[in-house]
């Protein structure tokens, strides 16, 4: 699943081909809005919350739209078409007057709702890095609310504590605090976790060449510290980095990784 951070790179991606756009045609495919026809509207901007994308337009309504595991966007030149075999899998399709046509393909989730409805499907997430209304402090009671038996990996890929966060993100930030992602996170420094959080993320979308590298070093399999590294020798202190199939209170099957010298189990 795309983090929140790829969401950002994607909404940035859109709006230099679509912000300011009136479309010419183009339709919903997917969701309780299929088949509604957008010719005429034209879009004002794109913005982001966690891993959710808001595509707003100038008659007051807004395309809310998430990847979750499977769902891209791809944007074609004037003149050019979708191959048939990725046609049959456009959800959302927005043809503007320069003539380029951006396509949602195999998205799980379209809506289309008033722009001044946004928050009831946004609302219920915490605090976005990314976002210019990031709240710290608002975060960090999110983490100390929750159920301080709670694993800490669990926690912050809770879209309701902190937004944007996903699977890499959360197994990279236990990896840079020195803690196993198994540890209660009552038992953490949360004023910490947060602040190394939000400053991954944003170094990871304002810092040229580094999104998602959180070693600094770009060179293939040296970009994580523990992530997609099991079996392999962690690059602080050697020990071999283990895998799990699943955080224990976790009902998503993801992997977790980490290094046991390294994040000792608190």
């Amino acid at each position: 699943m795309p983090e929140g951070d790829s969401v950002f790179r994607l909404a940035a991606r859109l709006r230099a081909s679509l912000d300011g756009q009136r479309l010419t045609s183009g339709e919903l495919r997917s969701g309780a809005a299929a088949g509604t026809p957008l010719a005429g509207w034209t879009i004002r901007e794109h913005d982001t919350h966690g891993k959710h994308l808001l595509t707003r337009f100038d008659t007051g309504r807004t395309l809310h739209t998430h990847l979750r595991m499977q769902g891209s966007w791809t944007i074609t030149r004037p003149g050019r078409r979708l191959p048939t075999a990725v046609a049959k899998e456009a959800r959302v399709r927005l043809q503007t007057e320069a003539g380029s046509t951006a396509w949602g393909l195999d998205m799980p989730v379209v809506e289309l709702l008033d722009t001044r409805d946004e928050r009831s499907v946004v609302g219920h997430l915490g605090p976005d890095p990314l976002r210019d209304d990031w709240d710290p402090a608002e975060a960090r009671r999110r983490i100390e609310a929750a159920d301080p038996d709670r694993t800490v990996a669990a926690v912050l890929l809770d879209q309701r504590v902190l937004a944007g966060l996903g699977n890499l993100w959360a197994n990279e930030v236990c990896f840079l605090r020195g803690v196993s992602p198994f540890t209660p996170v009552g038992a953490v420094d949360t004023a910490a976790l947060v602040r190394v959080a939000a400053r991954g993320l944003q170094a990871s979308v304002r810092v040229p060449g580094m999104f998602q590298t959180t070693t600094g070093n770009t060179r293939r399999g040296e970009r994580h510290w523990v992530a997609g590294r099991a079996g392999r020798p962690c690059l602080r202190c050697g020990t071999t980095v283990l895998v799990r199939a699943e955080v224990a209170d976790d009902p998503g099957r993801r992997r977790t990784w980490w290094c046991p010298s390294c994040q000792p189990v608190r």
